[in-house]
């Protein structure tokens, strides 16, 4: 019952009384009733001085972070609220969420509170669920072993069980995929995450944002284009994963993507390299002879054809470039010294182009050694 009405309620049990019993009792319903007005309206207003107050100092630049973990009641809330030193402690917290009919309504979550907030707009804010989403970007080329680790480190996931949650067929499934695991499918955007997000909800985003990304670059929402067909589309994205991995120019992306068509079309092996440190587990940086002679799933040294599944997760650029190769010959690439790479259309020319690069590395070393300018 609002306020209101139990001062009306109040005042109708007073009248009910005195009704009858004389001028003189008049007089003291009249006193019962300036008194009881009195008092009402020094609540609301030691109420409403409350709900108009800022419950810490700060600048806008020093938001208070609270977290308030699921199920939580009211008590529980406030509690949190406290010990977070967003409020201090205070029965007119109570009393405020009641005038606002809000007290079974605050909703768990984790809040961003800037300074100067009063406590009806913090109350308010709980109330609406307003809870605070971090971004997280998910860089071109990340594999599930770095987005694992990047959200164990920067939004306290589990690492294990994401990982599980990426190879979870009934789950993969329920996304409308047939594949071993969401290796190439968790899209590299910036996504908006709240504390205590379920994993497949995060999971189910990023495949989501894919198969938007997919359907337009691949001609789906165009009649006037070719789509690729439906059984190709998990060796557009093995593809397009090993490009990603093999430059970061965008300017290379679609001859390194010709490369590799050509050389399947011509029988080749790929010979990726990336492909092989995917395949060996707790790579230390460093890729041997030994390394690409050890028969793998993801060796393409050893294997003919594409790798057993994608080696990371290719962005829209890389995807394009299968789509959409380059019109050359080129069969083989070597990288420069530079960041970029030298292509040829012979393995003459490229055994000549590896030995060129390779004194210049060795040049730059020895000149470096030397403390020389490179």
């Amino acid at each position: 019952m609002k306020e209101a009405d139990q001062v009306k309620q109040l005042l109708r049990e007073i009248c009910a009384k005195l009704v009858g019993r004389g001028r003189r009792h008049w007089q003291w319903l009249v006193l019962a009733l300036l008194v009881v007005l009195a008092v009402f309206l020094g609540y609301r207003g030691w109420v409403s001085a409350y709900a108009s107050a800022v419950p810490r100092a700060g600048s806008e630049d020093a938001p208070l972070v609270v977290y308030i973990p699921p199920d939580s009641g009211f008590a529980a809330i406030k509690q949190t609220l406290i010990a977070s030193n967003a409020i201090e402690d205070d029965i007119r917290f109570g009393l405020l969420a009641r005038r606002l009919g809000v007290v079974g309504k605050l909703q768990a979550g984790e809040y961003r509170f800037p300074a100067g907030l009063t406590h009806r707009a913090i109350i308010e804010k709980l109330a609406k669920g307003e809870v605070y989403y971090r971004p997280l970007t998910i860089p071109e080329g990340y594999n599930i072993f770095q987005i694992a680790d990047l959200l164990a480190s920067d939004f306290g996931y589990d690492r294990d069980l994401f990982l599980l949650q990426v190879r979870d067929q009934k789950f993969i499934k329920s996304l409308g995929l047939d594949v071993p695991s969401l290796e190439g499918y968790l899209f590299p955007d910036t996504y908006f995450v709240t504390r205590g997000q379920l994993l497949s909800e995060l999971v189910a985003m990023m495949v989501r944002r894919f198969n938007n990304v997919f359907t337009e670059i691949s001609g789906q929402d165009n009649p006037g284009q070719s789509a690729p067909p439906a059984n190709s589309r998990n060796e557009i994205v093995i593809l397009a994963s090993i490009v990603e991995k093999e430059t970061a120019l965008p300017e290379e992306r679609p001859l390194i993507a010709a490369v590799f068509h050509n050389r399947l079309k011509n029988n080749m092996k790929l010979q990726a390299d990336p492909t092989v440190i995917y395949g060996i587990a707790d790579f230390n940086g460093n890729i041997t002879r030994e390394d690409l002679l050890t028969p793998s799933p993801y060796n393409t040294y050893t294997n003919s054809g594409l790798p057993a599944g994608p080696i990371a997760n290719p962005g829209k650029e890389s995807l394009l470039a299968v789509l959409h190769p380059a019109n050359v010959a080129y069969l083989y690439f070597v990288a420069k010294n530079d960041g970029s790479h030298y292509f040829s259309t012979s393995l003459e020319e490229h055994n000549k182009a590896v030995i060129r690069f390779q004194k210049q590395r060795r040049s730059a070393a020895k000149e470096s050694a030397l403390g020389k300018k490179p």
